[in-house]
């Protein structure tokens, strides 16, 4: 706390007193009795820079942010020069997730105050929390020039990198944040690391720091709450237990958090009133396969709430269509977590879905305040959140199946037949000749378009196989990102492909990348983490997919999809049978003809894209989790049922 003069007058000997009540309050940790002292102190003395600085600090530290930055910015208004009063305002807005604000005030601050580490920190984090990757590296090149060992910032840095798919750099940057020390955060970055390794496919630097994050997983107490990468442990790690510690661990760091403020319903009010966060209302893959569920939902059983906390605002025809398929579209974009969790529970949810698991933009703690009386996961993430504040993971008897039920946090609530919903809106294919796309007419096309990261040095190994034993085949990859290529240009050299057999193909908007995946003859999938999004744009287009069936949430999605449209044959359940299935299709034109008529006639008929059906049975669905806790019951496994 701060020091002050010693007081003179009557109020002033009164607000002193107030003032130092409240230091012994907040040494001994309890700052909201230490934030009504420090109020109390500022009706004697309104401005008082000691008084509100406290204030501002008592305020952040009892989550009233706002209040932190209405007593910061008057202390700053006062003085200009405090360095503590611009970062106590910096550090309530941050909060806030106001990060223009932190940009327009930081600017304010006159060219010769600039030169300080906390400064340039500052506005280097704001610039990368409010998009603008570009232009926040140079000003973190400045955070270093002043403090060369941060080693957050070298850690940061790399995050601006990584956004502007320049992932080597990225990586050298998490590399040199482990170097020098990361403490709380070494497992979260070696996960950073690995996973940008893979992007790039540099499969060496990519298995060290696999292995590292493993052996920190493994030394981990189950209770522990450490910072981890979830998405890299559920997409590049074939062992489900492993997913689901590394998910807890990350989980345990919301264990003993403050609650949203509940007000039961009346269990006889209305219809069930279903609430859904994400970040995705636009366009979006998320958004793409769940919009016309929106739309089709039983307004007679459900009023639906969409909760936005994104930064995409484009006003898009996704983004224009999903705000009018809900009764209630409420845009949270900035708000801290606290206030919208309290806002769902105001709202009186019923169910809350969260449609991020721990993917880009999540509000995880968002559901851990537990807003809502019943809350689940779904689509976002493919597999456990690993918190015990997630009731439910919907999922389908293929990629959650009862037996693998230790592999999750969440109870399994499973659909009848596929988890993944599908638009049948969404544009259909429309012819588009080989020649167009560079493929040769007479060629085998066996397509590849998995993001980089999903290929391994062992998919490699099988798919360079599957170009040994079809002598006519090509490789058709999707040209991802400039680094990539490269390095897998590299490999496929060293087992001895020539590159003229590789074709690559750049990235497209979804109705070009519709028309042209069409072309191919087979879609070879990745595993532990498969084709999930794109293998279903390639059944729609009408290409068939041969998938290999793991142990993961991830790496059985597209098996379930096959399923789902009547393909259960394209599936294997070893990488020989794999190599094999894929073999005998492009010795057979007239078989990949007759799975592409069979395709063709699904979009119309096969369960994967009938929308309404799917709808209906995924309300009939969420009905049971709702109805089992009006119950009084605890939630527990819900199976397929039609």
């Amino acid at each position: 706390m701060l020091a002050l003069q010693k007081p003179h007058s009557r109020s002033v000997r009164q607000a002193h007193q107030h003032w130092e009540r409240g230091v012994a309050l907040g040494k001994r940790g309890d700052w909201g009795d230490a934030l009504k002292a420090f109020e109390a102190a500022l009706k004697q003395s309104p401005n008082d820079d000691v008084y509100l600085l406290n204030a501002a600090k008592a305020a952040h530290k009892v989550g009233q942010f706002e209040d932190s930055v209405r007593y910061s910015g008057k202390a700053l208004k006062q003085n200009p020069a405090s360095e503590l009063a611009l970062m106590l305002k910096v550090g309530a807005l941050n909060r806030l997730q106001r990060h223009g604000d932190i940009i327009e005030l930081l600017k304010s601050v006159k060219e010769e105050a600039r030169h300080d580490h906390d400064y340039w920190s500052a506005m280097a984090c704001a610039l990368q929390n409010s998009g603008q990757h570009q232009q926040a590296i140079p000003i973190f090149m400045n955070t270093l020039q002043e403090q060369m060992d941060d080693a957050l910032s070298h850690y940061r840095m790399g995050i601006s990198f990584y956004e502007l798919l320049l992932k080597e750099e990225a990586s050298e940057c998490f590399r040199t944040g482990l170097l020098l020390g990361l403490g709380a955060y070494e497992l979260h970055v070696h996960g950073m690391l690995a996973y940008a390794e893979r992007e790039s496919c540099r499969w060496t630097h990519a298995r060290e720091a696999e292995q590292k994050m493993k052996a920190l997983v493994e030394a981990a107490a189950d209770n522990a709450a450490i910072m981890t990468a979830p998405f890299a442990h559920i997409t590049l790690v074939d062992d489900p237990l492993h997913q689901l510690k590394a998910c807890r661990l990350m989980s345990n760091n919301w264990r003993g958090i403050k609650p949203a403020v509940r007000h039961a319903r009346p269990r006889t009010e209305g219809r069930i009133r279903l609430g859904y966060l994400s970040a995705d209302f636009h366009q979006h893959a998320t958004c793409v396969l769940m919009c016309e569920v929106f739309e089709q939902t039983d307004r007679s059983q459900f009023e639906v709430f969409l909760y936005s906390h994104g930064s995409n605002i484009e006003r898009t025809a996704m983004r224009l269509r999903v705000e009018q398929s809900a009764e209630h579209f409420v845009n949270l974009r900035g708000v801290p977590d606290q206030d919208i969790a309290q806002r769902i529970a105001d709202d009186q949810i019923d169910l809350l879905i969260d449609l991020k698991g721990f993917t880009a933009e999540n509000r995880m703690s968002v559901m851990a305040r537990r807003p809502a009386p019943v809350q689940a996961t779904f689509l976002g993430f493919p597999g456990t959140t690993g918190g015990d504040y997630m009731d439910y993971i919907i999922g389908d008897p293929i990629v959650t199946p009862i037996e693998h039920a230790t592999h999750f946090a969440e109870q399994i609530a499973q659909m009848p037949i596929c988890y993944q919903p599908n638009d049948q809106q969404r544009i259909r294919p429309s012819p588009m000749t080989r020649a167009e796309a560079g493929l040769s007419e007479d060629a085998v096309v066996l397509c590849g378009f998995n993001q980089a990261y999903k290929i391994s040095d062992e998919v490699l190994d099988v798919w360079c196989g599957l170009l040994n034993d079809i002598p006519n085949a090509v490789l058709w990859l999707l040209d991802w990102h400039g680094q990539a290529r490269p390095h897998l240009e590299e490999e496929l050299s060293v087992r001895g492909v020539d590159l003229s057999r590789i074709h690559w193909a750049p990235r497209l908007g979804l109705t070009e990348h519709i028309n042209r995946i069409r072309l191919a003859d087979v879609f070879i999938d990745t595993w532990p983490c498969n084709a999930h999004t794109t293998a279903s744009d390639a059944l729609w287009s009408g290409l068939p997919v041969v998938t290999y069936r793991g142990k993961t949430f991830a790496s059985r999605v597209a098996s379930s999809l096959l399923n789902a449209v009547g393909l259960p044959e394209l599936i294997a359940d070893s990488l020989a049978e794999y190599h094999d299935k894929v073999v005998q299709l492009a010795s057979d034109p007239q078989a990949i003809q007759r799975l592409k008529d069979h395709l063709d006639r699904a979009r119309d008929t096969a369960p994967l894209f009938d929308s309404a059906a799917y709808t209906r049975d995924f309300n009939a669905l969420l009905k049971r989790m709702v109805e089992r806790h009006q119950q009084g019951l605890e939630p527990a496994p819900l199976l397929a049922q039609r």
